[in-house]
């Protein structure tokens, strides 16, 4: 049967519903609120800045259009949110954010180029962020041998014969439940219309 889901960006931006904005919402607004907040803004003006941020975001993403590359909405989310920061601090300059503004505009213009290092440090922590709160959400769909199993390889770093030795189960149902974990984490990446770096799934998986 041809595959007939819409991912989580389409329905964004063809039929938003609201299950649909709470999870993106609860997806995101973490993530730049620990930006901001990694930046000295005051806890107050973090969900003030993260909030506006993604009311921006939200009447902009039914102009996005994925091509389908790697990373391609991690960009643009990166672009309108830099874009809206910025507007936002031009725009409170008669109520600082009680940070260095020299500091905040450097930190805007790092992280709108797309080849600095600040911006490869965005992909990277927008990658680990987007992933931790997958494992957060998909762990209840495993049992607890099956999840260790895979912690203690995919993400500790194990090896496959010493994990199941630890757990008392053979090499390959170890394996097993390490494929299994990621295949759900793919699953739900594809059904947001997300994709993780490829080097995250080689140094975890």
């Amino acid at each position: 049967m041809a595959d007939t889901s819409i991912t989580l960006l389409e329905r964004l931006c063809q039929s938003p519903d609201e299950d649909a904005w709470r999870r993106f919402v609860d997806l995101y607004s973490p993530l730049i609120r620990g930006w901001l907040r990694r930046y000295a803004v005051k806890d107050e003006d973090a969900e003030d800045l993260a909030q506006e941020v993604l009311a921006v975001v939200v009447r902009e993403l039914p102009s996005f259009q994925h091509n389908r590359n790697q990373g391609a909405f991690r960009n643009w989310l990166r672009v309108v949110s830099v874009n809206q920061l910025r507007a936002l601090w031009r725009a409170r300059q008669s109520r600082p954010l009680k940070i260095g503004d020299s500091k905040f505009e450097q930190m805007l213009d790092q992280l709108a180029d797309p080849g600095s290092g600040l911006s490869q440090l965005w992909n990277q922590q927008h990658d680990q962020h987007v992933a931790r709160r997958l494992m957060k959400m998909i762990e209840p769909q495993f049992e607890e041998k099956t999840w260790t199993a895979f912690r203690r390889v995919a993400l500790d770093g194990e090896k496959a014969a010493a994990v199941a030795a630890e757990l008392g189960i053979s090499v390959n149902a170890v394996l097993l439940a390490k494929s299994r974990v990621l295949g759900r984490m793919r699953q739900e990446l594809r059904a947001d219309g997300l994709t993780l770096d490829h080097g995250w799934h080689e140094s975890h998986g």
